[in-house]
């Protein structure tokens, strides 16, 4: 298996494919997908800036991915702009014929796999960081695996969980609902899963401190040791 970083401006990420033409398939993927956005970004500066959802004026896949699952989520659009970099990433490797493709880009996920992939949890001082993975079952569908942190990372959150991870086949929306979760949640309020749609978001698993707490259908959790050398740093937009 080959295991590739990619840096390009703001986006840090690790790809893992089985052939060297999967990974140039990635990068590629990921590159057209960060002109679009740029190119949106230069006629329209306030599709960045914003907290709130929004509507943009763009037909763009990228675009309206990002727009569509973060209206759901209550976030402004760029919650969800890791997790669509890295799923344009993934898309691109399937088309190039990959059955085996992963993209992290810094927590957020976007993978296929013709085999079990496992999966850890990087939670900064939360107790089980990076004592724990999950076992992903083969996927045929591009799969997003994103995770927020209000104490990790330079991403701006109001919230105060270790480690919020969603698991959804929109990628997009997982990237969106785990800011949008991570926000919101508190061990005295778990309103925010209320709001979350069973039929678009599989399952959640959120840290906090010692603390788990568990939606959905999840992955098997194992014991795991997670080497944080291999954590990609991620989109940093």
């Amino acid at each position: 298996m080959i295991r590739e970083p990619f840096h390009f401006r703001e986006t840090f990420a690790t790809i893992l494919a089985d052939d060297q033409v999967h990974v140039n398939a990635a990068k590629a993927g990921i590159l057209a997908a960060r002109q679009v956005l740029e190119a949106y970004i230069a006629r329209d500066p306030f599709f960045a800036a914003t907290f709130s959802p929004y509507v943009p004026d763009s037909n763009d896949q990228v675009i309206v991915r990002m727009a569509d699952a973060t209206r759901k989520a209550g976030v402004g659009p760029m919650a969800a702009v890791a997790g669509t970099i890295a799923w344009a990433g993934v898309e691109a490797m399937q088309e190039a014929g990959a059955l085996f493709g992963v993209i992290d880009n810094g927590g957020d996920i976007a993978l296929i796999a013709d085999r079990p992939v496992r999966v850890g949890v990087h939670a900064g001082e939360a107790a089980l960081s990076n004592r724990i993975a999950f076992v992903v079952p083969p996927q045929d569908r591009v799969l997003g695996i994103c995770t927020s942190s209000a104490t990790v990372g330079p991403s701006i959150s109001f919230g105060v969980a270790d480690a919020v991870t969603i698991f959804s086949h929109d990628v997009a929306l997982a990237d969106a609902w785990a800011t949008s979760v991570c926000n919101q949640i508190r061990p005295d309020d778990r309103g925010v899963f209320d709001r979350v749609n069973p039929d678009e978001v599989d399952g959640i698993f959120t840290l906090m401190g010692s603390e788990t707490v568990r939606w959905g259908d999840l992955p098997p959790v194992v014991s795991a040791m997670v080497d944080e050398q291999l954590i990609s740093a991620g989109d940093r937009q």
